[in-house]
């Protein structure tokens, strides 16, 4: 697992705009079907996890936890963020590509 490029993805999908950040607009891409891959924070809540797990399970979106809420926050430019989403399919694939 390659997180430093994982990382640098996610700072591109930023300035691309194919990032949704933050709790709520993680979910809305999720249930909306517009995410490719969720990334929640491994220091995020347990019920955060439960619900993000159970809800990508459901839509059958990949789900990772990775990093810390300061690591993923500081990837995209940010304060602390629990998830993301990757909005554009193939940013999601070299996203995963890095992390298996």
């Amino acid at each position: 697992m390659n997180k430093v490029k994982a990382f640098s993805y996610i700072g591109l999908g930023m300035k691309s705009g194919n990032v949704a950040c933050g709790e709520f607009l993680t979910e809305k891409a999720v249930k909306e079907k517009r995410a490719f891959l969720v990334i929640v924070a491994e220091d995020a809540s347990q019920n955060t996890k439960k619900s993000f797990t159970n809800m990508c399970s459901y839509y059958s979106v990949p789900i990772y936890f990775i990093g810390s809420k300061d690591e993923l926050g500081h990837a995209m430019g940010k304060e602390m963020r629990a998830s993301l989403a990757f909005l554009d399919q193939g940013l999601a694939r070299a996203v995963e590509k890095q992390l298996l």
